[in-house]
């Protein structure tokens, strides 16, 4: 019984988050949708989802349950077994590649020596997915969406692989673990070491997860919905399930590899300390907040879900504020951590929903040339410059800081000269002046 248990314990808590990542993930999909819509409507002055449970909050489970009973339409002469397992081969690959990223220094399914290279490679089958339900749904439109998310994928993930090569001169490990304890030792993000490489990770990974102003596999008004236009019910919903969770991976990526992973700001610096009361009094604030909000409310059950959130929001702030007396300091770093993370991928998940509305959609050839034109080319610039950088840091002595500073200076007037070439060479369409 004794080596039983011994077998299994290194397994079981690893099952554990698998589950809860796999449990957890679908909803909070959803009310990241929610959170969209309502950001949308706040930026275009209006309410968003209110009709649904108090403030929309029950929007999401309407839809869930809306999508399941909804009709199961296969086109006819579709591949009927592909038109099944394709957007399957999206969500799993999504949910796959969270295996090896630290959500904390508590919450890792595997920590894995090629972490980062593993999470890369299986996030990148997604492209199966949506290529295969193109082609299997017999539909013009839909073969034109497949084909587009072809060729943006492979562009962008070049750009995105250069510069998380960036990343991984500075580390020197594909651990996800090891990576953010190499920026807590060096007491810097990587993002200030490579902004470049982070800034051409940003733009690509919004292209890789097909969010606009790169939405072009899906664009409505020319595609209907690009790949997925003869998906309906569920099997539809998976593929926005995909999406966003691959969302997730990427700010989950940025968060790990540029941004500290857990680490909080200036993790480093003791004169900072006080830093770590702000996730309890983040929290106070809000649930503060909610409770001011609550006699404003039209309704009276709004008003009382407004004050359960409140509540929600102190009762997270004991937690994260009790972490800090002695007797529980030992698990401050897996509280806080897990906040800290989570907190960087929600705030880069934002500024993709930011990006959406601000910006207008892309031509698809406007979109290769950004990618081909542009992106790539900085991308590997910047990483021939990290090399320099270091070099001179090993070699010659140099400080890294300012070797890296010339370098980017220099990757930037390169990114300058591109633009400039670019320009020149983009020629207006038929009709256009």
């Amino acid at each position: 019984m004794d080596a039983l248990v011994n077998f299994f314990r290194p397994h079981l808590l690893p099952l554990v988050y698998a589950v809860v990542i796999v449990a957890l993930l679908p909803l909070l999909a959803g009310y990241i949708v929610l959170l969209e819509r309502k950001i949308m409507a706040d930026m275009q002055v209006r309410l968003g989802p209110m009709r649904v449970g108090p403030h929309g909050l029950l929007q999401p489970i309407a839809d869930a349950v809306k999508l399941l009973i909804k009709e199961d339409i296969i086109p006819e002469g579709a591949d009927v077994l592909i038109f099944w397992l394709a957007p399957l081969l999206s969500v799993t690959a999504a949910m796959l590649a969270m295996a090896a990223l630290p959500f904390g220094p508590a919450f890792q399914i595997a920590d894995l020596n090629i972490g980062l290279l593993f999470i890369l490679g299986i996030s990148s089958m997604g492209i199966f997915g949506i290529v295969l339900g193109g082609w299997a749904s017999n539909s013009h439109y839909s073969l034109l969406g497949a084909l587009r998310s072809a060729a943006q994928l492979v562009s962008y993930e070049t750009a995105a692989g250069m510069a998380v090569v960036s990343g991984l001169l500075l580390a020197g490990t594909l651990s996800t673990r090891r990576i953010v304890e190499l920026q807590a030792q060096q007491g810097v993000w990587y993002a200030f070491l490579a902004p470049v490489g982070f800034f051409v990770y940003l733009v690509a990974s919004i292209a890789e997860t097909n969010r606009a102003p790169f939405d072009l596999p899906e664009a409505e008004s020319e595609l209907v919905a690009g790949y997925m236009t003869e998906y309906s019910g569920f099997r539809w919903a998976l593929y926005f399930l995909a999406e966003y969770t691959n969302m997730v991976v990427v700010g989950a990526i940025a968060a790990t590899l540029f941004l500290g992973g857990w680490l909080r700001p200036f993790s480093g610096t003791r004169a900072l300390d006080f830093l770590d009361y702000a996730p309890s009094l983040l929290m106070f604030l809000l649930g503060g907040y909610c409770f001011y909000r609550v006699p404003k409310q039209p309704v009276r059950v709004q008003g009382g879900v407004l004050a359960a959130v409140g509540l929600l929001c102190l009762a997270l702030a004991g937690v994260l504020g009790a972490v800090l007396i002695p007797p529980l300091a030992d698990t401050k770093a897996a509280v806080h951590g897990g906040f800290w993370f989570l907190l960087k991928v929600f705030l880069y998940i934002y500024v993709f929903m930011w990006l959406r509305f601000t910006f207008p959609r892309y031509r698809f050839d406007q979109l290769m040339r950004l990618g081909w034109h542009f992106l790539i080319p900085v991308a590997i610039v910047n990483v021939m410059g990290i090399g320099v950088a270091l070099v001179l840091h090993w070699q010659w002595h140099w400080g890294l800081a300012p070797a890296l500073v010339v370098t980017t200076v220099a990757t930037l007037l390169v990114a300058a000269f591109l633009a400039r070439v670019g320009e020149r060479r983009q020629k207006p369409l038929v009709g256009e002046t």
